[in-house]
């Protein structure tokens, strides 16, 4: 017998396939370039990446294999491995994301040629932040759902075939004088700018029109009466002293937002040389409770329909304009008059946001900026995120009747899902000839199409992109493309006649047009963004008819409740509606996950007789309301929402899918049934409806019910002229009837060791930082492989997530009045009548965001309590856990007193029981293999990302230096993904790192300090900036 070992990379193997050993030897048959071999730097290279991906990732039939046939942990092996691809070791790849929704700049990491995370590009001046849902984009690649080849009337067929018949029907339209309409959503790629145009210049007949499924025709409209270029206004946020917003959530989805950051620039009180910190300060007058609202200084509830009162008033103070206005009310007009004095002293340095859906509102708000000479509004700068224009579906419609419709082609819409219920658009598909949909999935609007041309994720795929101007970005794959798909713009370069390839006209076009001064193509693929001085010069129409568009702003008939539209920091406008991640994210605001809902007052449920009531379990649920815009109407639960202005509610976007989704994913009711005339605001009726709707809510407790040890908040003026200990003491306890600090020694039961030496690890949280956004929780999803559970299992409370943002609202207008409530109480009576209502929230409360994982405590109490010591402390500050010598008593999770511990109830991998992407062959291509997939009966937690910051203590070691002062901060999940810099992770033992700076802060607190555990995560004290307009 031979003694020679056999080794085998996989159990298919074993079967002796024919098809696998062919593909064994085939995959990389080719050899590499010569000078990708030779040289260290691809970037300096004259081999492009192109031919560098020939041996990235897996080939078409090596992820059908996969995908189909074995499971992921299968994956075919190099046989020719490059020198720069190193199992074990992450690579990074620069590209862009844009789905005609969400951009943005970003790195994507590989391992073994799998996308598997998405990270931040730092080089990216504006767009360079990914928020929850391009962080899970990565999961939406590895859809078993999606389309693996063209379709023609749901049977597969060739691409020849489908180029065959399509270039027929183009002829065909030629020849009879009918119009093909290509209906796409906003195009921002030069390139493909180019290639639509090319391609309708030799198809006469066909038309093209950009259509954004949630619209903002009214904006961009306005601005181009107003500045003369259609195009969206684009906002230096950071330069603002004050903010004003009337209904715009600009730290949400507004106009593809990415002013976070630039926010919170100006929301970080830090003493100068007199000891006087300053912040800018925000105002915020809106309908529904949005995350802007929730990190406003102040908040004040009020209906579209008053906010065009407001706006109209404030038009007419500042122009002294005598058009008539409605009366506002007494209290509203004291604090508007506060409002106005603010905007003409702070000048130019203030800002008025202006989110109404209204044509109207937007030229008036424009008009204001003008006139308070603000900077904030850029005058050589707009963003082309959005320039859709639904109102040329009329020209559709009007073909269609007169018979002149000879087809339809569409590419990155759904219309079938997102088109309003008065526009039948399924029944035109049907009774057309020709309809193509370049789709991903066989979604609402590919069923219902003759032919589906499959299209590759943007990890699969190149483009270019100017989200605003002079600011270019590429995008480029990160891995070949798992199926037989193609992306639109080379279908029409093929039936335009060319023998080119999409990724030969972006080069061609970037090279003669947009690179100047010999920058070389492969370092801007390397960066994946480029600037170019390409400014404009904005000037205003000052000739306008203002007091015109007042009596047309102010011209709407009020009848019944106003809906308000809008779309959740989870779902946005629904295309990944089939991603688990995105699916079992908690809202930030109201904490429930697999549903949308509508948002209601507590004061108007009560007259209709909607109600949200508790189970003895602790579950959340609600009777239904039957929502009714004329002729349509939508069945949907309940959530009664503080904050919510009266007289209106609030539907989101995004849910209510019929196609191309698992089952588990189809949940919600769809609110573009009611989103007439593309409008975000709408009249509707509500009635109640007695059946029952269970919710899953991760939080049940809203307020803090004046515990101010948890969030710690105080005002501007007493953080400037009160002393620390007054806003922010630290707890004491009573030794020998002394009271003494908390963290002093001779309190401390515990015997202490020396954490001076070598790494010691904290994370910092500034909660004036930290929007609520929620990209740190998916992100940490992505590194570490935490499970999906369902809705039926958040519903138990036994959701997995490692890192929760608990919401609080105060229970009085202010969290200062609810201490104050609770330190006031006198006698047993007063107590209980008190504690009952502080666990009410106001109906126009103050909102705050509380990231809360594993603390890493250097006294933690779970340790102790372990029986075989599966949880134990490390030198580097870490809180660990073993998870093969759990054997699940969860007493760590009950000694817990921050909760943060997640028990698997279920093997949540290979389970039926639990259908996401962990019992899905491609699904599980996403899992980092540096951590551990836990099995049933473990206990698991944040583990601050241990496997990466050994990663990095590695890194340095092997290259003879110390680790980089802030190189740890991107080695934590959360810290990497938060935009604004709320979280900063790293060695407290190195004095030129950003969180030992941060820990010298006045602000720095710890999560219930008084319990004496000592946690490794400090917060900092919330500052809020009320000025002179007091809350209530």
């Amino acid at each position: 017998m031979s003694r020679e070992k056999k080794y085998w990379k996989s159990e298919v193997e074993l079967s002796n396939s024919v098809d696998i050993s062919d593909l064994k030897h085939n995959e990389f048959a080719e050899k590499l370039p010569i000078d990708l071999e030779m040289s260290d730097e691809l970037v300096e290279s004259s081999t492009n990446r192109r031919d560098f991906l020939k041996y990235l990732g897996f080939s078409t039939s090596a992820a059908i294999l996969a995908s189909c046939e074995g499971p992921v942990h299968r994956s075919v092996p190099y046989v020719i491995q490059p020198e720069r691809i190193r199992p074990g070791i992450a690579n990074y790849y620069a590209t862009t994301m844009f789905d005609g929704y969400d951009a943005s700049n970003i790195l994507v990491k590989t391992r073994e040629g799998r996308p598997i995370k998405i990270e931040n590009n730092k080089l990216s001046k504006y767009n360079g932040s990914a928020n929850a849902r391009v962080h899970a984009s990565v999961l939406s690649m590895y859809d078993s759902g999606r389309l693996q080849g063209p379709v023609l009337s749901g049977e597969d067929i060739t691409w020849e075939n489908l180029d065959k018949q399509v270039l027929s029907h183009l002829k065909k339209s030629e020849n009879s004088g009918k119009n093909i309409y290509f209906i796409t959503n906003t195009i921002v790629s030069p390139t493909s700018k180019k290639i639509i145009k090319d391609f309708t210049e030799k198809y006469k007949s066909i038309k093209h029109i950009e259509i954004d499924a949630v619209s903002e025709t009214a904006i961009l409209d306005a601005h181009e009466i107003i500045y003369g270029i259609r195009a969206l206004p684009f906002y230096d946020i950071d330069k603002a002293n004050f903010i004003l917003s009337l209904g715009a959530d600009f730290l949400g989805d507004w106009m593809g937002s990415s002013y976070d950051k630039g926010y919170v620039k100006n929301r970080i009180p830090q003493k100068k040389n007199n000891n006087k910190a300053k912040m800018s300060r925000h105002i915020q007058i809106e309908s529904n409770m949005s995350i802007t609202g929730s990190n406003a200084d102040i908040r004040i509830p009020a209906k579209p329909s008053i906010q065009k009162q407001v706006l109209a008033y404030i038009y007419n103070k500042l122009e002294s304009n005598n058009s008539p206005v409605p009366d506002l009310e007494d209290s509203l007009k004291q604090k508007v008059d506060t409002i106005i004095e603010e905007l003409v002293s702070n000048g130019k340095k203030s800002i008025l946001l202006c989110g109404l859906d209204d044509i109207d509102s937007q030229i008036i708000s424009f008009r204001i900026n003008e006139i308070l000479k603000s900077e904030i509004k850029s005058k050589s700068k707009v963003s082309m995120l959005r320039t859709g224009d639904h109102k040329k579906l009329k020209d559709i419609i009007d073909d269609y009747k007169n018979g002149l419709l000879g087809g339809i082609i569409m590419s990155g819409v759904n219309p079938v899902y997102s088109f309003p219920d008065s526009i039948d658009f399924k029944s035109m598909l049907s009774k057309i000839d020709f309809s193509l949909s370049f789709s991903m999935k066989m979604d609402e609007t590919s069923v219902d199409s003759k032919y589906v041309a499959a299209c590759p994720h943007y990890l699969e795929s190149w483009g270019d992109f100017e989200f605003i101007n002079g600011e270019y970005s590429l995008c480029q794959p990160t891995i070949k493309p798992l199926f037989d798909t193609r992306q639109f713009e080379d279908c029409l370069i093929k039936w335009s006649g060319s023998e080119k390839s999409y990724y030969d006209e972006i080069r061609t076009n970037w090279e003669s047009n947009i690179l100047k001064n010999g920058t070389i193509w492969n370092k801007v693929l390397h960066d994946g963004i480029y600037s170019v001085d390409n400014k404009i010069q904005l000037t205003p129409n000052r000739n306008l008819n203002f007091t015109a568009h007042i009596d047309s702003m102010l011209s709407d008939k009020l009848d019944g409740f106003e809906l308000i539209i809008y779309s959740k920091p989870g779902m946005g406008d629904g295309q990944q509606a089939n991603n688990p991640w995105l699916q079992e994210f908690p809202d930030p605001i109201s904490r429930v996950s697999w549903d949308n809902y509508l948002t209601i007052s507590k004061f108007d449920a009560d007259n209709i007789g909607l109600k949200n009531y508790n189970e003895s379990d602790g579950a959340l649920n609600s009777n239904y309301a039957l929502v009714s815009c004329d002729e349509t109407k939508v069945k949907i639960p309940v959530i009664i929402q503080p904050g919510q202005a009266k007289g209106t509610v609030g539907i989101s976007f995004g849910y209510g899918r019929t196609q191309g989704l698992k089952n588990e994913m189809k949940t919600g009711e769809n609110a573009y049934k009611l989103y007439k005339n593309f409008s975000k605001h709408q009249f509707v009726s509500i009635k109640p409806v007695y059946e029952i709707h269970e919710f899953a809510c991760v939080q049940l407790q809203n307020t803090l019910m004046g515990r101010g040890d948890i969030i710690k908040e105080t005002t501007l003026d007493t953080y400037n002229t009160k002393p620390k200990n007054y806003w922010n003491a630290i707890p004491v306890v009573s030794k020998n009837h002394i009271e003494t600090a908390v963290n002093k020694k001779e309190v401390n039961i515990w015997e202490e060791f020396d954490r001076s030496i070598g790494h010691h690890f904290k994370l910092s949280i500034d909660l004036n930082s930290c929007t609520g956004c929620g990209a740190c929780v998916i992100a940490c999803h992505a590194e570490n492989n935490v499970p999906v559970v369902g809705k039926r299992e958040i519903r138990k409370s036994r959701d997995m997530h490692w890192l929760r943002i608990d919401r609080y609202y105060s229970s009085d207008v202010s969290f200062e009045k609810d201490k104050e409530n609770k330190e006031n109480i006198n006698g047993l009576v007063e107590s209980l009548n008190v504690f009952g209502e502080l666990e009410d929230p106001n109906e126009n409360p103050q909102v705050v965001f509380q990231p809360v994982m594993c603390q890493h405590c250097n006294q933690a109490p779970c340790e102790t309590v372990c029986p075989v010591a599966a949880t134990s402390h490390g030198r580097q500050g870490q809180n660990h856990m073993a998870y093969n010598r759990c054997v699940g008593t969860r007493y760590c999770a009950n000694n817990c007193p921050y909760k943060v511990r997640r028990f698997n109830w279920f093997l949540y991998n290979n389970n039926d029981e639990f259908d996401f992407h962990m019992n899905d062959d491609l699904g599980k291509m996403v899992l980092n293999p540096d951590v551990v997939v836990r099995s049933r009966g473990v206990m698991e937690k944040c583990s601050f990302c241990i496997q990466s910051t050994q990663a990095v203590i590695l890194k340095a070691k092997n290259e003879g230096r110390e680790v980089d002062k802030n190189e740890f901060n991107d080695a934590c999940a959360c810290s990497a993904a938060c935009s604004t810099g709320a979280m900063s992770f790293g060695d407290i033992n190195n004095e030129e790192s950003n969180v030992f700076k941060r820990s010298k802060d006045d602000r720095v607190y710890h999560l219930l300090e008084y319990v004496g555990a000592k946690p490794n995560v400090f917060y900092h004290t919330k500052v809020r900036n009320n000025g002179n307009m007091k809350k209530t």
